[in-house]
């Protein structure tokens, strides 16, 4: 059950104020009875349900809405609203809760019509200027703050033009930029990384010292490796990665053609997003995004907590008599194994781990391409999933070559 001041709360009271923005902009609305606050009419789940399963196939199967103006339709940006919105605000609660402190200023760049930016609100901003290229979406993003209260500003931002960043809010530093499901829709072709690696390294100029910039891409193979790719560079260029990466060299995900990185929240959906999945033909019982926070220019890396660490970055891979997950750390990507019969009191966490948990393991020892926990090893949680990861000493050593 949610309770106050928890995401999903939060996002509850956002639910009558999505459907009345969207009822007020759709054509044909007017008339008939009073339809409920919280919840869709029939012929309203219909066509909103088959707008979501138009949207779902653009934009994660055969992607031809990837870099679309797709929020300019009516009906996909009422899709938009009442499915992906809540979405991307929860993607936005869970990763904005890993900053190692609370912003105050917030840009959102690509905004559509505000998920990101009302969640950094709801998270304690105190200001937020959402910018996108869809004056449709600008004008819901407006209606929403209206309707909460909310001190949203909006501004047209279009990359294709390359206006500069800075012409958004002249000499303002913000303590947070975000990103939500933006950098995978520019720039197709072959320089595609690097110019998406110049657009980050722009929005890093206009972070306050100590801010962050915070990019969130759908929990896709191919989006995630490329938001990998443009890691590297900024990583190359000297930029620190506060999340999710504890490891600071070039990504071990992308070694192999089959492997990539995303977190995974579970989450009990609104009744309206349960329903229009079901209508949709898709399920969301958890929040999956790529994601990465990167620190504003000039600050260092984080020490990585003391001990062998890991940040969980696969599901559980249970076989015959064996549990096994992929960690990732100061040392690499490697798989973590813990045979049943080699379960104690000091290990058993190791049982109902989840995936972005950060652990700290003792007693182990190498075995394949990875290493063992026996009885004799401890787990620990060091920072649940969604949660900072407390910085180790100053001088906490941290290799940069996997396998080290």
């Amino acid at each position: 059950m949610p309770t106050p001041n928890d995401p999903a709360h939060d996002l509850a009271r956002w639910i009558p104020r999505l459907l009345a923005v969207w009822r007020e902009g759709r054509r044909g609305s007017r008339g008939g009875r009073r339809p409920p606050p919280d919840a869709l009419l029939p012929d309203e789940l219909r066509e909103v349900g088959a707008a979501v399963a138009r949207l779902s196939r653009g934009l994660t199967r055969e992607r031809e809405l990837a870099g679309a103006r797709y929020l300019d339709e009516e009906r996909l940006l009422g899709a938009y609203l009442l499915f992906y919105w809540p979405v991307s605000y929860l993607q936005a609660r869970g990763t904005i809760s890993e900053l190692p402190r609370r912003p105050r200023a917030v840009l959102d760049l690509g905004s559509g019509p505000g998920p990101m930016a009302f969640a950094a609100l709801d998270a304690g901003a105190a200001e937020a200027l959402a910018a996108d290229r869809s004056a449709r979406a600008l004008s819901a993003a407006r209606a929403l703050a209206r309707a909460a209260g909310e001190p949203l500003g909006a501004r047209e931002w279009n990359p294709a033009r390359r206006t500069p960043l800075e012409a958004l809010a002249p000499g303002r530093r913000f303590d947070l930029v975000t990103m939500g499901h933006v950098v995978n829709e520019l720039w197709k072709g072959q320089d595609e990384d690097a110019r998406r690696a110049d657009l980050l390294e722009e929005a890093l100029r206009l972070l306050a010292p100590g801010g962050s910039l915070l990019v969130v891409e759908p929990a896709l193979r191919d989006t995630s490796r490329a938001l990998l790719r443009v890691r590297d560079l900024l990583v190359a260029r000297g930029h620190a990665v506060r999340a999710p990466c504890l490891f600071r060299g070039p990504c071990p995900a992308l070694l192999r053609e089959s492997d990539w990185c995303h977190a995974e929240r579970p989450i009990d959906p609104p009744p309206l997003v349960t329903q229009l999945g079901k209508a949709a033909g898709l399920r969301k019982e958890a929040v999956k995004m790529s994601y990465l926070v990167v620190a504003a220019p000039g600050e260092g890396w984080a020490a990585p907590p003391a001990g062998r660490v890991f940040r969980i970055v696969s599901e559980p891979l249970p076989s015959k008599g064996r549990l096994r997950y992929m960690g990732c750390g100061p040392e690499g990507r490697m798989g973590l194994a813990l045979q049943e019969k080699h379960v104690t009191d000091a290990n058993r966490r190791f049982e109902s781990l989840l995936r972005g948990d950060v652990i700290e393991v003792t007693g182990v020892e190498p075995r394949g391409d990875g290493i063992a926990l026996g009885e004799a090893s401890s787990v620990k949680v060091v920072a649940p999933a969604g949660r900072p990861v407390p910085a180790g000493p100053p001088g906490t050593p941290a290799p940069t070559t996997a396998g080290e």
